[in-house]
C-alpha cells in the first residue's frame, strides 16, 4: 500500500490541491494528514471542509498545535501563530470548529505512528530539529507493541533518521523524487515536511509517500501557485509576512 503523508497544510488551498493531485498520480491509495490543517493562511474552512470529505472517505487526520488553538484560541497574542488564531477561529463553522477539537494527538497504524510533533510529549509540540530530540521520540515510540517508523510534520522540513547497528541515531538528507529504503528491520524517524508553508528556501509544497510493501519512503517536492497562496493572504488582511513566506520559502 502507498501511503500519502501530508502535514502543515496551513490553510493553503492552492498547495493542498496541488499535492493531492500528485499523489493520485504517484498511486497514493490512502492520506494521512499529521496535524496544522490550518494556522497562517487564507482558506481554513475550504481546506478544513476539503479534510473532512477525505476523512469520510478513510484518510487518517491528526491535531496540530495551530489546530488545537483555532478550536480553543488563546487569551494572549505572544506569538505569530496565536496572532490568527482568533481570525481563523472566526472563518470556521461550528462543525468544522468541533473536528478540529476532536482530533487524535497521534495514530497507529499497523508498524506506523503518526504524530504532529514528537512521540514522547505530543502535546508539548516539540520541534524535531535533531538527532537527540528524534531520539527521544523513537524511544517513546519503540514502547508500542510493532512500531518501526514514526512520521511527523511541524518542523516544516524534510529529514530522515534511523538506527543504525551499533543503536546510535543517524541522520539522513532525503533527495526529492529518490525512494529510500527503509527496512523494517530498522527503527525510523522522519518529518515530512509542509504542504502549506514551506521554509527551507525552496517555495515547493512538501510531502511524502510510505510504500508499505516495497518498504520505501520517498519524500516529493510540488511546484504550485504560490503566488496566488500569497495574494489571498494579502487579499484578507492577514500579515504580509505570511505571504512573503510563501513566495520566499522561508
Amino acid at each position: 500500500m502507498r501511503l500519502a503523508l501530508l502535514s502543515d497544510l496551513h490553510a493553503n488551498l492552492q498547495a493542498l490541491e496541488a499535492c493531492l493531485a500528485h499523489a493520485q498520480a504517484q498511486g497514493a491509495e490512502r492520506l494521512a494528514f499529521l496535524g496544522d490543517l490550518v494556522g497562517y493562511g487564507a482558506d481554513p474552512g475550504p481546506v478544513v471542509r476539503r479534510i473532512m470529505d477525505l476523512a469520510d472517505e478513510g484518510a487518517l487526520v491528526l491535531k496540530g498545535n495551530h489546530d488545537d488553538m483555532a478550536a480553543h484560541p488563546p487569551a494572549g497574542n505572544t506569538t505569530l501563530g496565536e496572532s490568527t488564531a482568533w481570525w481563523t477561529h472566526e472563518q470556521l463553522d461550528v462543525v468544522q470548529r468541533a473536528f478540529l477539537a476532536g482530533l487524535p494527538m497521534t495514530v497507529q497504524d499497523d508498524r506506523v505512528l503518526l504524530v504532529h510533533a514528537t512521540a514522547d510529549e505530543p502535546a508539548l509540540w516539540r520541534y524535531v530539529y535533531d538527532a537527540q530530540v528524534a531520539a527521544l521520540s523513537l524511544e517513546a515510540a519503540g514502547k508500542l507493541e510493532g512500531v518501526r517508523y514514526v512520521f511527523g510534520g511541524h518542523v516544516h522540513r524534510q529529514s530522515l533518521y534511523y538506527r543504525g547497528a551499533d543503536d546510535k541515531l543517524i541522520s539522513f538528507v532525503p533527495t526529492a523524487g529518490v525512494a529510500v529504503p527503509v527496512s523494517a528491520r530498522r527503527h525510523w524517524l522522519a518529518t515530512i515536511g509542509s504542504v502549506g508553508q514551506p521554509r527551507d528556501g525552496s517555495p515547493k509544497a512538501m510531502y511524502a509517500v510510505f510504500d508499505t510493501t516495497q518498504a520505501q519512503l520517498t519524500f516529493h517536492r510540488v511546484a504550485y501557485d504560490h503566488h496566488a497562496a500569497a495574494e489571498a493572504i494579502r487579499d484578507a488582511g492577514l500579515p504580509d509576512f505570511f505571504a512573503d513566506r510563501l513566495e520566499l520559502g522561508r
